[in-house]
């Protein structure tokens, strides 16, 4: 099994990716220089490095695939205006905002004995629905 160039994805984000996928920052691009503050863009950097080594290895087309299947879907969503560095300028890092989260009612969800019914099922489909749609 061939070894990964980079050993974490901040070797790879700070030795290759912003190296390489310069785009001219503000308006339509973000980025943020505390990147690994933001866990979404962890993510999605994580996920372009796992795939971006393993792509590396096929000849002929991979990097291809890796451009058209990976980096070509993340970068707009990731670099974007409303994607997670969208507060941020590139002098300063700013925190989002964490959105809240009600819990559902205890009886809201089926139980595993549920799942027999149908009836229970469009039940729990049709609570959720505004009331106007219920009809």
């Amino acid at each position: 099994m061939t070894e990964p160039v980079y050993s974490c994805v901040e070797d790879w984000v700070t030795e290759r990716f912003i190296l390489i996928y310069r785009r001219p920052l503000g308006g339509e691009f973000r980025w943020c220089a505390q990147w690994w503050k933001h866990a979404e863009a962890i993510s999605r950097l994580t996920a372009l490095w796992h795939s971006w080594e393993a792509l590396r290895l096929e000849a002929g087309t991979g990097m291809g695939v890796w451009y058209r299947d990976h980096l070509d879907h993340q970068l707009p969503v990731l670099l974007g205006a409303r994607g997670p560095f969208y507060q941020c300028t590139e002098e300063e890092h700013i925190e989002s905002r964490e959105v809240e989260v009600e819990p559902a009612p205890l009886e809201w969800w089926m139980t595993p004995a549920d799942l027999h019914s149908a009836d229970t099922h469009d039940d729990t489909l049709v609570r959720a629905l505004p009331e106007e749609d219920q009809q």
